[in-house]
C-alpha cells in the first residue's frame, strides 16, 4: 500500500521490512524444507521446522509471516490517509476507495487460494486466505483511523483482544460444549462452518469472527506508522518502537499461559506476541535504514516490497520452480539431492527478475 506515500516523505524501513515478509513467503519456507532434504542435518532440520507452521499451540518464526503483511500494511495507513486527507479528498472519495480495495483483496484472495480459477462453484472457498484478511484488518483499521481520535484506536485495539478472546472462551458450541482452544472444539470455527457452509476451506483456520484478531494486528501496525510519523527524533523512535515490542511480546506470552498462542486461530495473545515481534524488526529495519542511514543492503527487499501484492499474487499462481527447471534441467545430474534447494532459488530469481525489471521501469501496481 506504500504508493501513497508522499515520495519525500517516504520511509524506506518500511519498504525493505514489507520486502523482506515477502521473501520469507515467496521463498523461505520451501528454499529451507529443500536444503533440509539434500542436507539432512541436525541444523537444517531445525531451520526447516522454523519454516513451517505448528500443528496448533506454540509459534516458529514462520508464523510471523502474515501477521508482519498486516502490520506493514497498518504502518503505511497514518501516511496514506493523512495525505488525502491533505488534499480535501472527500469522505465518499476514500470509502469508495477503501470499498475497491477490500473487493480487490478478496478477488485476489479468491484467485490465490479460494479456486476461483477453476472455475466451479464446488470448489470455491468464500475466505481462506492471507491477502482477505489484510482485506477486513485494512478496511476496519482505516475506518476508524478516519473517524475516531488516536486514543480511541487504542480503546478499539483493547475491545478486538478482550471481545475475541471471550467469544473464544464463553459460547457454548453444540454438540461439544462450552468452546474451547482445540481443533473443532471452539466458537469461531462453529460459526464460520455455519455461516459460509459449503463454502468454508474445510480446514482449522479461521475467518470470520477472526476479523476482530486481523484488525487488531492491522491496529497495531498504525500504531507503530504514528510513532514513526511523530516529530520525536528517529533515535527516539527506534528507542520505543523496540520497547513496545518487548512490552506486547512480554504480555501475550504471560497471557498466554491462561490463553494459549494459536495462530490458527489468530488468538488474541497471539496478536500481542506477534505484534510485538513485529515492533521489534520494525525497530531493527527502522534503526539500520532511517536511523544510521544504511540503506544499500536493503535495495533488494525494496524491490520486492514496492510490488508486495504483485509478487504475492504471482509466487502463488504462477509455479516459477518449473520454470526454474526447464532453464536448469541439465544441473540435476550433478547436485543429487540439493535440485530441489536449486529449482527453489532459481524459480525465485525469475521472479526477481521480473520484479526488478517492474522496478526499474517504474511499474508498481495499485490495489
Amino acid at each position: 500500500m506504500s504508493e501513497n506515500l508522499f515520495q519525500s516523505q517516504r520511509i524506506l524501513s518500511i519498504d525493505a521490512l514489507r520486502g523482506f515478509d515477502m521473501l520469507l513467503i515467496i521463498f523461505a519456507d520451501h528454499f529451507f524444507f529443500n536444503l533440509n532434504e539434500g542436507a539432512d542435518t541436525s541444523l537444517t532440520a531445525s531451520l526447516a521446522k522454523q519454516f513451517s507452521h505448528p500443528d496448533w499451540f506454540g509459534s516458529t518464526f514462520y508464523d510471523i509471516i502474515m501477521p508482519l503483511f498486516l502490520f506493514v500494511v497498518g504502518a503505511v495507513i497514518p501516511f496514506s490517509l493523512s495525505k488525502r486527507m491533505q488534499e480535501n479528498a472527500s469522505k465518499g472519495a476514500i470509502y469508495r476507495k477503501l470499498l475497491r480495495r477490500f473487493i480487490i483483496l478478496f478477488i485476489l484472495g479468491w484467485i490465490v487460494q479460494g479456486n476461483l480459477l477453476a472455475w466451479d462453484i464446488d470448489q470455491l472457498h468464500i475466505f481462506s486466505n492471507t491477502l482477505q484478511a489484510i482485506a477486513v484488518g485494512y478496511l476496519f483499521s482505516c475506518l476508524a483511523y478516519i473517524h475516531l481520535k488516536r486514543k480511541w484506536l487504542y480503546v478499539v485495539f483493547a475491545f478486538c483482544l478482550i471481545i475475541y478472546a471471550l467469544i473464544l472462551t464463553v459460547p457454548n458450541v453444540p454438540e461439544v460444549g462450552r468452546s474451547m482452544l482445540l481443533p473443532d472444539q471452539n466458537f469461531a470455527l462453529y460459526f464460520d462452518r455455519l455461516v459460509l457452509g459449503k463454502f468454508d476451506d474445510g480446514l482449522q483456520y479461521t475467518w470470520l469472527l477472526t476479523g476482530f484478531g486481523f484488525t487488531a494486528t492491522t491496529l497495531s501496525g498504525v500504531f507503530a506508522g504514528e510513532l514513526i510519523k511523530s516529530k520525536l527524533s528517529r533515535k527516539k523512535i527506534a528507542t520505543y518502537l523496540l520497547l513496545i515490542g518487548i512490552a506486547a511480546l512480554a504480555l501475550g506470552f504471560t497471557w498466554g499461559i491462561w490463553h494459549p498462542i494459536v495462530k490458527k486461530l489468530w488468538t488474541s495473545t497471539f496478536v500481542l506476541a506477534s505484534s510485538g515481534v513485529c515492533f521489534i524488526l520494525m525497530a531493527l529495519f527502522y534503526w539500520v535504514v532511517d536511523v544510521k542511514g544504511k540503506s544499500k543492503w536493503a535495495f533488494p527487499l525494496k524491490v520486492i516490497g514496492m510490488n508486495a501484492i504483485t509478487a504475492y499474487v504471482l509466487s502463488h499462481v504462477i509455479n516459477f520452480r518449473e520454470v526454474a527447471a526447464f532453464l536448469l534441467y541439465g544441473l540435476e545430474q550433478y547436485s543429487g539431492g540439493y535440485y530441489q534447494m536449486i529449482l527453489s532459488i532459481g524459480g525465485f530469481g525469475v521472479l526477481y527478475l521480473l520484479l526488478w525489471y517492474m522496478y526499474k521501469k517504474g511499474t508498481f501496481i495499485k490495489v
